[in-house]
């Protein structure tokens, strides 16, 4: 399917009324996100919202020793600053690109004000909230109850969706943090996805050669949360 032009390609966006767009797109700004670049630190207040169109953020939790763990994944479907609108200001979690792309964004104090004045705006936006939540409480889920092979596979998938091709360029390092794990772990696991014939793996890029059979070795944790995204966040541009 076609997305309809930037910046549409946001399903958030492209879910907003007219009369609401109308307003919408004079407060957005085009940006390029370059891979690690930190768009939200834990703790501290956004100046700007980010409605991702070709870039893809992590949520991270980072301990205090520095370790770290993927909590979240916000594409094209979301928003990164939940926080702006839910009335929090800050989260203790960090927010970093994990693939290079292209973003708008909107002053912290324009969303809140549509937020608070347009019902349409609040209801997408609380329904994606809710989405998102589901998405971090079935990755606490995930981590603690599955396989590594089987978390590499929700995470592949997740990132695939959010892309619109079959490659991810991605260190084993940068896996590892975002899963929180030991980078010869994921390693292991790539391998074995490999010897499986379901990707391929060079240094640094991933290509998925049989998506079905990803989805088919991955756990019941992909599939509860894209029916949730499914079910509460529109495809299509409103009428």
């Amino acid at each position: 399917m076609t997305r309809p032009p930037e910046p549409r390609n946001n399903h958030l966006l492209a879910a907003l009324p007219d009369e609401d767009w109308a307003r919408w797109r004079t407060l957005l700004e085009e940006i390029d996100l370059p891979l690690g670049t930190v768009v939200q630190e834990s703790d501290a207040r956004m100046s700007h919202v980010i409605f991702p169109t070709t870039a893809i953020v992590s949520l991270l939790y980072v301990m205090e020793n520095g370790a770290s763990a993927e909590i979240g994944v916000v594409g094209f479907e979301g928003i990164v600053g939940i926080s702006l609108f839910m009335g929090g200001e800050t989260t203790p979690s960090r927010a970093v690109v994990q693939s290079a792309g292209k973003a708008w964004r909107m002053r912290a104090a324009d969303l809140k004000v549509e937020f608070n004045s347009s019902l349409p705006v609040m209801h997408l936006l609380l329904r994606y909230t809710q989405a998102l939540i589901t998405q971090m409480a079935q990755t606490a889920v995930c981590n603690r109850h599955h396989t590594l092979d089987q978390q590499l596979c929700r995470w592949l998938l997740l990132s695939l969706d959010r892309l619109d091709g079959p490659d991810l360029v991605m260190t084993q390092e940068l896996i590892a943090n975002m899963l929180g794990v030991r980078r010869e772990g994921v390693t292991e696991a790539a391998l074995k996805l490999q010897a499986q014939g379901l990707i391929r793996y060079a240094r640094g890029h991933i290509k998925v050669l049989d998506r079905p059979g990803l989805e088919a070795r991955t756990c019941e944790c992909y599939a509860v949360v894209k029916h949730e995204y499914d079910r509460l966040l529109p495809n299509a541009i409103a009428k």
